[in-house]
């Protein structure tokens, strides 16, 4: 106990000198969980804002032209003006970039589908099935820039509306044809557009499950980027005291290579666990006084601490496989710092692994931060039990044990 308690010591003067190494550990995950969260939460609030221009020419000024110009201006995603101008003009506008999209309603457009909708109906009292030929083209104008996702929003709304035109078109030259045969006038016949109503809900296991935002994925995303990142500091220290003749006088107190690397994961825990609680605690106290959203760590917020052992467990081996298998400074920084950086970008870090192709999403599931960051999901957003996270402990430790074996076995080898 007394050889553990001198290495605990030892390394623990190493740390506190190493200012550069200290900066690295706690000032730049604290940066990135600040600035991601503020960049996503700002774009998360202008996708939820009127902020995309949309300039529409209606040369119908008829029931289809009308009609999308009525739920295009309601729309919450768009901002609509009224042109007056040459269709050319406005192309010459959505080119510049004063706008995001045009549309051009052609004149006649209405009376082309109302004119088709009677033909089909004195086609189908004859029996005959009616092929149109006189179709309507809206002429929409893009911006190049602008995202696939507001386009599809706006060519949804429209067909909708066309669709429902050439509905109510149909619908009524399909009365007036019934009236002429029958002996007695038949009314509107029509619905009042809210017979099927939507309730959108997050699935949520129970009523206090936090809700997604950006403080929820950001702080325990870039905590767990952090905690991996002390592997550079782990390994090159390391190296530095097999360099420097350190670890050779350390073996002579004497003391086993397991308690040299036993001193270094319980002192290296300990920084994991402080990175931790300071990253979480300004989520959840500073946050919501920057006008960001505040942490909500749910009803099993003791989870936490095993889930962040059990990364943490695995970051610090990895730093030791690292510090073993690389013989200098340079190796073993460029090994641990890009690796870290692949794990993250696989794992869901940075780029959401729901929107990766199905090769990534499969890839995705090897990278340990990606099981710290799926077993910090299930307590903090889907409010999940000790079984939700046992498979993602269980891998992150096992990670852990394979990477601190190939280092006891690696030392041995060279030993012999």
């Amino acid at each position: 106990m007394k050889k553990l308690i001198s290495l605990l010591y030892k390394d623990y003067l190493l740390l506190i000198r190493d200012v550069a190494g200290l900066c690295l550990m706690f000032l730049m995950p604290i940066a990135l969980v600040f600035l991601m969260t503020f960049l996503q939460n700002d774009i998360i609030g202008k996708v939820n804002e009127a902020e995309i221009s949309v300039i529409m020419l209606n040369l119908d000024n008829d029931i289809l032209g009308n009609s999308i110009e009525k739920h295009i201006s309601e729309s919450e995603s768009f901002v609509l003006t009224k042109s007056k101008n040459s269709e050319n003009e406005l192309r010459i506008a959505v080119a510049r970039g004063n706008y995001m999209i045009g549309i051009v309603v052609p004149e006649n457009a209405s009376d082309s589908i109302r004119l088709n909708a009677k033909r089909a109906v004195q086609k189908g009292f004859k029996g005959e099935k009616y092929e149109s030929k006189d179709s309507v083209t809206i002429h929409i104008l893009i911006d190049p820039t602008l995202k696939t996702s507001f386009r599809n929003t706006l060519m949804s709304t429209m067909k909708e509306y066309s669709a429902k035109t050439e509905r109510d078109f149909l619908l009524q030259e399909l009365l007036a044809a019934l009236n002429q045969s029958f002996p007695f006038m038949l009314g509107t016949i029509q619905l009042d557009g809210n017979q099927v109503n939507f309730d959108v809900q997050y699935a949520l296991k129970d009523e206090n499950a936090a809700v997604p935002n950006a403080t929820q994925h950001n702080v325990p995303a870039w905590t767990l980027f952090a905690i991996f990142f002390i592997s550079l500091s782990l390994s090159v220290g390391l190296i530095n005291e097999r360099k420097d003749g350190s670890f050779k006088r350390l073996l002579a107190l004497p003391c086993t290579y397991f308690q040299y690397l036993l001193s270094k994961s319980i002192l290296f825990l300990f920084v994991c666990l402080l990175q931790f609680a300071l990253l979480f605690a300004l989520g959840i106290y500073l946050f919501p006084h920057l006008g960001l959203p505040k942490l909500l760590l749910g009803d099993n917020a003791w989870l936490l601490l095993p889930m962040c052992i059990c990364s943490s467990l695995a970051a610090i081996g990895f730093g030791i496989f690292i510090g073993k298998i690389t013989t200098d400074h340079q190796q073993a920084a460029v090994l641990a710092a890009l690796s870290v950086v692949i794990f993250a970008a696989i794992g869901g870090i940075w780029i959401p692994v729901f929107t990766m192709p199905e090769i990534m999403k499969i890839i995705s599931k090897i990278s340990p931060l990606n099981w710290g960051l799926n077993g910090f999901y299930n307590i903090l957003i889907r409010n999940g039990t000790l079984m939700d996270i046992l498979p993602e402990c269980a891998y992150s430790l096992g990670f852990a044990v394979v990477c601190m074996g190939i280092a006891l076995g690696y030392n041995r080898r060279r030993k012999i």
